[in-house]
């Protein structure tokens, strides 16, 4: 391979970095078709071109360097970016993606120690964070599809690739979407068929751990899912339709106040049951259960989400309360305080919501008039500090009073749309998301 060295451009490939930025695809095919245009050049600073397309949020600008031979693992940057981390510092979740299928390493660090998905994080792109720690190529997975040493056969079907990579794929890892994904697809909800996949998932576990660059954020996602498999296969030996048995025991919540006991026991148990016991991440993540009575923040899910996708508490999102996704809007319209994706979700989990929806309506109304109130002591404050200025010291104080008060509270709880959901009253709930339309049954 040729040494290119930094700062050493021709001609044409100035004009390459500057079409990059402000020209054409049609011009920078035109320059990249050009002899004295090396696509790896290096400018002063050590960057690629495919890195200032990454970097400037250029889809088809990266698409077209990748095509002629970029090299998506340079790391000559005078400070060690690579072309993922410029890709996850500009926001860009299909430039990740497409530079991720490119071959991108996910572990290279900057000259400060920090990876990709690092220093997402830490300008808060947590898109792109998920996108990079959810990362796992197709083609690793089929090679499970294909006949290795003495086997007399695959250890995964090959039409059972695709569905199992959808699912190892998802940023979502809420035990009952995963039950969701693998009911929903008759090829996957098949006692036979999850078991080779689950034991696929705990190959692919054991690799991430024994290889010499370590994955403990693939190792524990691959397991956990792998869990959550086995626990589909034994409620599967029960009968058909045994997986919305296992969704109903997932969503079923406590009489006090519909905490979901049983899913949390379950991620609880995935976790412990971590073969790697030296783990970095296990020990974290045990750090931060343990102490923790179920019922109580954080929840099992919330950590774990937490350390698997990057996903952050305070990132300002609704999460379904079924399913667990991400950018849920149906709001009950009897209690306002639980969200669904849609219909679907709200009908799964009316069996359990039903119980607790009066409870929930009395907090949101307890809520909003205790809002009105403060905003309009507030209000009132404000008035008299102005009118303080103009009164004579010698004036009485005014005095406001109740009745006052609770009239204008009134109209202001009936203007009133939204409130945030209460983290004392509803205390172990936060991880199952507040909601939407609630249909009697």
């Amino acid at each position: 391979m040729v040494h290119i060295k930094k700062g050493e451009l021709t001609q044409e490939e100035k004009e390459l970095l500057q079409v990059i930025w402000k020209g054409t695809i049609q011009e920078a095919g035109a320059l990249l078709g050009n002899k004295n245009v090396r696509v790896n050049c290096l400018d002063e600073n050590g960057m690629t071109p495919l890195m200032h397309a990454a970097y400037k949020g250029k889809l088809d600008m990266c698409k077209l360097l990748l095509r002629h031979g970029a090299d998506v693992n340079c790391h000559q940057h005078e400070h060690g970016y690579t072309a993922l981390m410029f890709a996850a510092l500009s926001g860009n979740k299909d430039i990740t993606w497409v530079i991720l299928e490119a071959g991108a390493e996910t572990d290279v660090v900057n000259s400060v120690g920090r990876t990709a998905a690092q220093m997402a994080a830490f300008v808060g792109q947590h898109d792109c964070v998920t996108i990079i720690n959810n990362f796992f190529p197709r083609e690793r997975l089929d090679y499970y599809t294909k006949l290795q040493g003495l086997d007399k056969e695959p250890k995964l079907l090959p039409k059972l690739a695709g569905p199992l990579h959808k699912i190892i794929t998802t940023t979502n890892l809420h035990p009952v979407k995963i039950v969701m994904l693998v009911n929903e697809n008759p090829l996957l909800a098949e006692e036979t068929a999850l078991s080779k996949c689950y034991k696929v998932m705990d190959l692919i576990c054991e690799k991430c751990m024994k290889q010499r660059d370590m994955n403990e954020v693939l190792a524990m996602k691959m397991h956990y899912v792998s869990c959550i498999f086995q626990k589909c296969i034994s409620f599967l030996k029960d009968g058909e339709n045994k997986l919305d048995t296992l969704i109903k025991s997932l969503l079923k919540g406590r009489p006090s106040d519909g905490f979901p006991v049983y899913q949390e026991k379950i991620i609880r148990e995935s976790i412990r049951k971590f073969p790697y016991c030296e783990a970095t991440l296990l020990q974290q993540l045990v750090r931060s259960i343990a102490p923790v009575e179920i019922g109580s923040e954080p929840t099992a899910f919330s950590v774990l989400t937490q350390a698997i996708t990057g996903q952050v508490g305070f990132v300002d999102v609704e999460f379904c309360t079924t399913c667990g996704e991400k950018g849920a809007s149906k709001r009950c319209s009897v209690c306002k305080m639980v969200i669904y994706c849609d219909q679907t979700c709200q009908k799964i989990h009316w069996f359990a919501h039903k119980k607790i929806c009066k409870n929930l309506k009395d907090i949101y109304d307890k809520q909003q008039l205790e809002a009105a109130k403060e905003k309009h002591e507030e209000t009132n404050g404000k008035v008299m500090d102005v009118n303080s200025n103009c009164v004579n010291e010698e004036q009485p104080e005014v005095e406001t009073t109740g009745s006052q008060t609770d009239s204008n509270c009134k109209t202001f709880v009936e203007g009133e749309q939204e409130s945030l959901p209460s983290t004392t009253a509803l205390k172990g709930m936060q991880d199952v998301p507040t909601g939407p339309q609630v249909s009697e049954e």
